[in-house]
């Protein structure tokens, strides 16, 4: 079992930046795969990026792809999402989640795949 509590979120201005946080609970937080997505009101949980166990191996979203970056810091049982350039399309609420399986480039975009899923933050961004 692993819970998993985002922070980081915000207001900000298009073009502005913001960085993600989330903290999971545990010893095996290396273990596993992590992903951020995020959702609008009345649609789909959308995938927006994801990292592998030890951080070498990322996935990105194309709408998010050169301004998003996703890390990673076990030590501190914390994965991240930097995002830049900030637009009004990226306003969601913004989740993460663990997968136990091993990384698969095809596998973490897909949100069945999770395992435990964090409670979200808001990003709001204004045109």
């Amino acid at each position: 079992q692993v819970q998993l509590v985002e922070s980081g979120g915000g207001l900000v201005q298009a073009g502005g930046s913001l960085r993600l946080s989330c903290s999971a609970s545990g010893r095996t937080f290396s273990s596993y795969t992590m992903g951020w997505f995020r959702q609008v009101p009345e649609k789909e949980r959308e995938f927006v990026a994801a990292i592998s166990r030890g951080g070498s191996s990322t996935t990105y979203a194309d709408s998010v792809k050169g301004r998003f970056t996703i890390s990673r810091d076990n030590a501190k049982n914390t994965v991240y999402l930097q995002m830049n350039s900030l637009k009004p399309e990226d306003t969601a609420h913004y989740y993460c989640a663990a997968d136990l399986a091993a990384y698969g480039s095809s596998r973490v975009i897909r949100e069945y795949v999770y395992d435990y899923w964090g409670q979200g933050t808001q990003v709001t961004v204004s045109s």
